[in-house]
């Protein structure tokens, strides 16, 4: 059995998520004065978490994120980060550097509604998830390749030995029941840890994938219609994934908390 934890932050904010712009792929923004101090809070909320593997996508406000919350750890802050395009918002075409009402009033003249309603030129719901798909597929083939070397003892025995003195695998744990404690435990030895920062509707769309194709469990106080919201602008969310060992199919995931935000209490 292969077993990692999965977490995902959204970017921080940018004066066109402020605004209420859309930015998609096109608009390039970087991080706001508060989209920094965001991410700062962020990075110390996850300072003692010892990730393995950090990815994020390639534009501009999730890179500043990525290695501000990366420039905050206690363990890994030199840890390399790993840009994919497969992370990138939702393509929005001929919305983006618009209004969010300006989509609203062209999905309603196209007798739709946001956010199944895809503008000119932009990606479908469908296309979005696929990518989701793509990458998780990738994070899975990753540590099942990272962990197969079992040959290499020192190794494999440093990975998997579980948090050095001071280090909190969870640090979200007051946010669990104990059901969900036992289930994935904070002190539950992994594989991988690894971080993704991304995008508020490309993340909405890959939880999406996770509870409806690959029966995700949610946190006992995570109602299905939240998946259906935005998280806020460096929400946490975490994941235990297990994956039979040498099979990346069927991984069983378990939501450990969906769109944390108590870190920004004080931003």
């Amino acid at each position: 059995m292969v077993r990692f934890g999965l977490t995902v932050v959204r970017h921080g904010e940018t004066r066109y998520n402020k605004d209420k712009i859309l930015q998609g792929q096109g608009v390039d923004e970087p991080l706001s004065a508060t989209g920094f101090r965001q991410a700062d809070a962020a990075g110390l909320f996850l300072s003692n978490v010892k990730f393995t593997h950090v990815f994020s996508s390639d534009l501009l406000r999730a890179k500043q994120t990525a290695a501000t919350i990366l420039g905050k750890n206690k363990f890994c802050k030199d840890l390399e980060i790993k840009y994919d395009a497969r992370l990138r918002e939702r393509k929005y075409g001929v919305a983006e550097g618009r209004p969010l009402t300006d989509l609203k009033a062209m999905a309603k003249a196209a007798g739709e509604q946001c956010p199944s309603f895809t503008p000119s030129g932009g990606e479908t719901l469908d296309e979005v998830r696929e990518r989701a798909r793509e990458f998780f597929d990738s994070l899975c083939r990753l540590v099942v390749e990272w962990e197969q070397p079992e040959q290499d003892m020192p190794a494999a025995a440093s990975r998997s030995s579980g948090a050095p003195e001071g280090q909190s695998v969870f640090p979200w744990t007051n946010h669990c029941s104990e059901t969900e404690l036992s289930s994935g435990g904070a002190s539950q030895r992994l594989d991988a840890n690894i971080l993704v920062v991304s995008h508020g509707a490309y993340m909405r769309s890959w939880i999406g994938y996770f509870v409806s194709d690959l029966n995700c469990a949610l946190p006992t106080d995570v109602a299905k219609s939240q998946l259906a919201s935005v998280s806020p602008n460096t929400g946490v969310s975490h994941f235990l994934v297990k994956l039979e060992s040498g099979s990346l199919l069927k991984p069983e995931i378990t939501c450990v908390c969906l769109n944390q935000d108590s870190h920004l209490v004080n931003v």
